[in-house]
């Protein structure tokens, strides 16, 4: 029995958890081959808007410290996912020892948060861009987005460590632990304690309003601002001009935000392989599509990226 299960202080460790993922579909194998191209796509386009970012000196701007960090966090939260999802389900190991899961659990929570703060601070800088564009590069410096990208992660680490202790305290009554998910996750995890776990189903109802809810009320009021700024603008040139600049950031809100709260809201209606399957698509499509949008909307960056390859000729 020490094998399997360890108590320490009242506190029963399962030895395993066991990730079921979707279950009674056929020919899922394909499905985790289509993430593996997903999560190759995800590593060399970031890799790329990165490499771009860092070479073009006309990109280092406070804007771009930004998309940088998205760049960053999308390959982290890919490599946080997809290789253990591959490991788990292409290869059949689905008992997770248990601190390999909540280690998996807490970095996936660690990268998705950051990525909505993120997204969060893209818009804040849009929000000036447009409404004060005179105090622009006053209010926003390179100093002040480092910082706010700083107190970002510095938020993000503070919210894992959290649910990291509360959820360590939980004590689990079977030597290996069922989890109907498609990866180690908080909610069907605390669940399965046969302890106290308010504490953990307070963190589970108070952080999706934080890492969700908060971003998304102030972003819809940045951009309420930024409308109401175009409004004012009389010749049509400028306001397409503006416009222009958040199409991009617009869209990478909407894939990240939409699917994953219409998912949440329904989650109540709708089963299990469902769930997991929109879960599991809304956590690994964003990080393969925001280099592409940022690459093909972006005027400045198109331009950037012709004139390394111009230069990069030109030296050849």
């Amino acid at each position: 029995m020490n094998l399997d299960f360890t108590e320490n202080r009242n506190i029963s460790i399962p030895s395993y958890f066991y990730i079921t993922g979707l279950s009674g579909i056929p020919h899922m194998r394909y499905y985790y081959i289509f993430l593996f191209f997903v999560y190759f796509i995800s590593l060399l386009g970031n890799s790329c808007l990165m490499f771009v970012i860092i070479m073009d000196r006309n990109l280092h701007t406070p804007k771009y410290i930004s998309v940088f960090n998205l760049s960053l966090t999308d390959i982290c939260e890919s490599t946080a996912v997809i290789p253990q999802l591959l490991d788990t389900f292409l290869f059949g190991n689905q008992l997770i020892p248990y601190g390999l899961c909540l280690s998996n659990m807490f970095s996936n929570m660690l990268f998705f948060t950051e990525q909505s703060l993120t997204l969060t601070v893209l818009s804040f800088d849009r929000l000036v861009a447009i409404s004060l564009p005179l105090r622009y590069h006053m209010i926003v410096t390179h100093g002040s987005m480092l910082a706010i990208i700083g107190a970002s992660w510095t938020i993000a680490m503070l919210l894992t460590m959290i649910g990291a202790i509360f959820m360590s305290r939980l004590s689990f009554c079977k030597f290996i632990v069922t989890v109907n998910s498609f990866y180690c996750d908080h909610g069907p995890i605390y669940r399965s304690a046969c302890n106290n776990n308010f504490p953990s189903s307070v963190i589970a109802s108070l952080f999706p309003a934080i890492i969700l809810g908060f971003p998304v009320f102030f972003i819809i009021f940045s951009y309420t601002c930024i409308a109401v700024t175009l409004f004012k603008i009389t010749t049509p040139q400028d306001r397409h001009r503006a416009t222009k600049t958040c199409t991009a950031h617009l869209i990478l809100v909407a894939i990240f935000y939409v699917p994953i709260t219409f998912t949440y809201a329904l989650s109540s209606f709708i089963n299990a392989n469902t769930r997991i399957f929109n879960l599991s698509l809304t956590t690994v499509l964003p990080p393969m599509l925001n280099p592409i949008i940022y690459t093909f909307m972006t005027e400045e960056f198109m331009v950037s990226v012709k004139r390394l390859l111009k230069r990069q000729i030109t030296f050849k």
